[in-house]
């Protein structure tokens, strides 16, 4: 018995430094690697051919673009990568919403976050809600619609037929499957799809980025909140003042950092109220991170976790208000400002702001302003966020911005979109990403049902579609 023993510990142990193979696993398939680099195997894939429409990620914009491509009669999937539906308002914990009264589902997610007593303030464009409540929403909204949604599952591969988008690789707790469907929607934030794809895009202010920092936010527990209420954004009819008026939430809050011997790397560190003494901290940002590169958002997800706690551990040595200050849950996903801007039909510019643009296939009007966190510590030093030197009025963001140039059979909503670095940081809000991915939504449902590219479907057609869905009101 002990000999046996052994072996198996010296099995597992060679086996750990590469020198085993287990039982039905055949070494001899894998080609040798030349070091630099590594062919991998080619295999058949099930290949699932069963959607109208696709849609790759479940943030506000893809929950927007498959809840309407269902009710619009498309059947729909829709993959995420993380264990909720959401993206930036569940795993990210943003727990706040800016730009979000528009006609049609915003309207819907709001009132029905208010049946659920979820929201505070009632603020029809600028709000703050409970993101578990939030989850469930979405979970409804989308089991309601017909929505075919799997979790836990990540886009890792796109191939056309010509110029045409027609099938798409995903790894997932299944392992590796292939999806076919005439219509696909870009929503991953990042322009994952589009990117595998082929198509071109844009990042950050030039090539070498540099990219709006990232945060992470997270969920805190505090003795009393009302104690708090001078610290508290969105606590009175202006966001970001206290009670007194006199004195923003943002600048008394820096004091009591400064008061604990800290100083955090976001220079407007802010808290919101979530519900009772529940509230949310927005205290970090992470410079010059891409957001496809892997290692170096793990990296700034370490740090920026850390800061989360090593601000919450000064603040409760004060005691006093603080006293019993803890960390409930930190983000599931670091929050991205910046990403690829996928080429569309219609690029987005300053000219656009600058001017108020009308368009004629306009899908959503824009009020939110300009909004450029620093892209380094020292810029933060001096201007945490900047505004783009501009005037800006309100403006529409056209159906052309949402479909793919270079690629058939592709359309984009939210952060991914054809945009310049200056009109992306104003229309990357999740008001508008709602707003855009419910109009990706109807347009990739009318063009698959009538065999058409998304470029083919007049905008006439599809807001005529969500009138009679009852959708836009």
């Amino acid at each position: 018995m002990a000999s046996s023993r052994f072996n198996r510990r010296a099995f597992f142990k060679s086996a750990i430094a590469g020198g085993a193979v287990l039982p039905g696993i055949d070494a001899a398939a894998a080609p040798a690697s030349d070091g630099a680099f590594f062919d991998e195997p080619a295999q058949k894939l099930a290949l699932k051919d069963d959607a109208d429409v696709i849609v790759c990620g479940a943030g506000p914009a893809g929950i927007a673009a498959a809840v309407t491509a269902a009710r619009a009669g498309a059947r729909t999937r829709l993959f995420e990568v993380h264990g909720c539906l959401g993206g930036v308002w569940t795993a990210g914990l943003l727990t706040y919403i800016f730009d979000f009264d528009k006609p049609g589902l915003t309207r819907e997610i709001t009132r029905r976050l208010d049946e659920r007593d979820a929201r505070r303030s009632k603020h029809p464009s600028r709000f703050v809600y409970e993101p578990e409540e939030m989850k469930v929403l979405l979970e409804e909204m989308c089991v309601d619609a017909g929505v075919k949604f799997q979790l836990h599952t990540r886009v890792s591969a796109a191939f056309r037929e010509g110029s045409r988008l027609r099938t798409i690789v995903t790894d997932s707790k299944s392992g590796r499957q292939a999806w076919r469907a005439p219509i696909f929607i870009d929503t991953t934030g990042d322009g994952y799809l589009g990117a595998q794809a082929g198509c071109g895009w844009e990042v950050g202010q030039d090539k070498d980025c540099p990219c709006q920092p990232m945060t992470m936010n997270a969920l805190a527990v505090v003795k009393d909140a009302k104690a708090l209420a001078e610290f508290i954004s969105f606590n009175g009819t202006d966001e970001f003042k206290g009670p007194g008026g006199h004195l923003t939430c943002v600048e008394a809050f820096k004091a009591e950092l400064r008061r604990a011997g800290i100083e955090t790397s976001y220079g407007h560190p802010t808290i919101f109220p979530v519900r009772d003494d529940l509230v949310m901290l927005m205290l970090n940002h992470e410079y010059g991170i891409k957001p496809w590169d892997a290692e170096a958002i793990s990296e700034a997800t370490v740090r920026s976790r850390a800061e989360v706690f090593r601000v919450m551990r000064a603040l409760r040595k004060l005691g006093g208000v603080w006293e019993g200050l803890q960390i409930a849950a930190t983000a599931e996903q670091i929050g991205v400002r910046d990403g690829r801007r996928v080429h569309g039909r219609y690029t987005m510019t300053r000219q656009d702001l600058v001017e108020g643009a009308r368009q004629k296939d306009a899908v959503a009007r824009v009020t939110f302003g300009v909004d450029i966190h620093a892209h380094s510590r020292e810029k933060n030093d001096t201007e945490t966020i900047s505004h783009g030197d501009l005037k800006m009025k309100p403006y529409d963001i056209p159906l052309r911005a949402l479909i793919a140039k270079d690629v058939d059979g592709l359309m984009m909503a939210g952060r991914c979109i054809s945009g310049d670095f200056i009109s992306h940081a104003s229309y990357r809000v999740t008001g508008n990403s709602v707003a855009m991915g419910e109009a990706a939504g109807v347009i990739a449902a009318l063009a698959a049902a009538s065999k058409r590219l998304p470029h083919e479907v007049e905008w006439s057609e599809g807001a005529a579609k969500l009138a009679a869905m009852g959708q836009r009101v």
